[in-house]
């Protein structure tokens, strides 16, 4: 059975958010690298990557239902900030934004009573939750400093070693 019209359209949206996302945290990681801290470009870097691998895995499963993906273009994303405390609460914002996006999909699924998709969807879900606390996390450290000294290197240090790992399916 084909996917459902107004499922197929709010993924295609969904998976121009996504490819969205994946550029702000590559203009995030370009930053960071211009301002010399490349533990925290790396963590960007990684964010990029997951992002792709969001988009790519929402894109397979439209063209696995028989939908057809629609590209469109990515708008531009910011290059400047106001340190990195401000980058971390802008992440955090974001984060909370790509939720309420993945919900919206949820609730057109469910709507449409595409359960497929619900199901698929669930991951995203889950992986919002995760999202959301690691980046709160990591806020709540650079606040504790204020983002700045001593603090500020460790994290960076510790932020060099993070690697991207597609999650199992």
């Amino acid at each position: 059975m084909a996917i459902n019209k107004n499922v197929e359209k709010i993924l295609n949206e969904q998976i121009n958010a996504e490819f969205w996302s994946a550029y702000f945290y590559l203009s995030m990681s370009n930053y960071f690298n211009a301002n010399g801290m490349p533990g925290f470009a790396n963590w960007m870097k990684v964010q990029f990557e997951e992002e792709t691998f969001h988009a790519m895995k929402m894109l397979d499963f439209v063209n696995e239902r028989g939908g057809r993906v629609i590209l469109q273009p990515i708008a531009e994303v910011p290059s400047e900030w106001n340190g990195v405390v401000n980058i971390y609460e802008e992440t955090l914002a974001h984060e909370e934004k790509v939720t309420s996006l993945i919900n919206e999909c949820v609730n057109v699924a469910i709507a449409e009573k595409d359960h497929a998709t619900v199901n698929f969807l669930q991951w995203f879900v889950d992986e919002q939750v995760e999202e959301e606390a690691g980046v709160s996390e990591i806020l709540d450290q650079l606040r504790m400093f204020e983002g700045k000294g001593h603090g500020l290197y460790m994290m960076d240090k510790e932020f060099k070693a993070r690697t991207f790992v597609a999650p199992a399916e």
